[in-house]
């Protein structure tokens, strides 16, 4: 009998408003991952690999998307793994999040339309050697869906192209932009490599009775990579 490998832990961290906490569980858990749920009062992490902050509404996106979540608690042990090599993965509200946080560079804000956005969009690997986008290959064409009204990425052109020379940008709007993000930017890394934020939601692309299953790339990318990670502080 084969040894069976013990499943990758990853925290998902549910704020008061997220709605898609339990969407990227099930996601995680399809994909060989053990979702671990994580209450935004928590001063400390338990011992995972990554951390997940899905999508939703967080705090109502009062003031600005994102902008009060920075201040919960949970954040403190997030930046902790962050900064420690630790994986941290925001989809849409996440994405704000960190933003907010400043554990990734930029800004979101409303959609140029001034509407709602949400169906599926094309998506283009800028690169396929991160934890979260390994399992792609450079310039495959993705298709995973967006619903956000505020999912507008926005750089000056200095931080612009600070992004573009480093190679922080990882995925990029296909043809029509959605929602008017500069440089049709729909998912950053930090410089480390080892922080991602994205507006799509791959958490509802991982089963094909959904129709794409490209999500699972970005998703599964981050399970294998937590499975290999080596222990690291999961608290402050």
């Amino acid at each position: 009998m084969t040894r069976q490998e013990p499943k990758p832990r990853v925290a998902v961290v549910t704020f008061p408003g997220s709605n898609d906490d339990r969407d990227a569980a099930l996601a995680l858990e399809r994909l060989g991952a053990e979702a671990v749920p994580v209450w935004h009062a928590d001063r400390e992490l338990p011992d995972v690999r990554a951390v997940v902050l899905p999508g939703g509404f967080s705090y109502g996106d009062y003031l600005r998307a994102g902008a009060l979540a920075r201040f919960a608690p949970v954040m403190e042990p997030v930046k902790a793994l962050a900064d420690d090599g630790g994986l941290v993965l925001g989809i849409c509200n996440g994405f704000q999040v960190l933003c907010e946080a400043g554990l990734l560079p930029g800004a979101l804000r409303a959609n140029n339309s001034l509407s709602f956005v949400c169906r599926d969009v094309p998506l283009i690997v800028e690169r396929a050697d991160t934890p979260f986008t390994a399992l792609c290959t450079q310039g495959q064409r993705l298709a995973i869906p967006i619903k956000h009204g505020e999912g507008c990425f926005f750089a000056d052109s200095g931080l612009l192209a600070e992004l573009e020379e480093s190679g922080q940008v990882a995925l990029r709007y296909e043809g029509q932009n959605p929602n008017g993000s500069i440089a049709g930017i729909a998912g950053v890394v930090n410089a480390g490599g080892n922080v991602m934020g994205l507006m799509p939601h791959p958490e509802h692309a991982v089963d094909p009775l959904t129709g794409s299953t490209d999500g699972a790339l970005v998703l599964g990318s981050l399970v294998e990579a937590a499975r290999c990670a080596t222990a690291a502080p999961a608290g402050v």
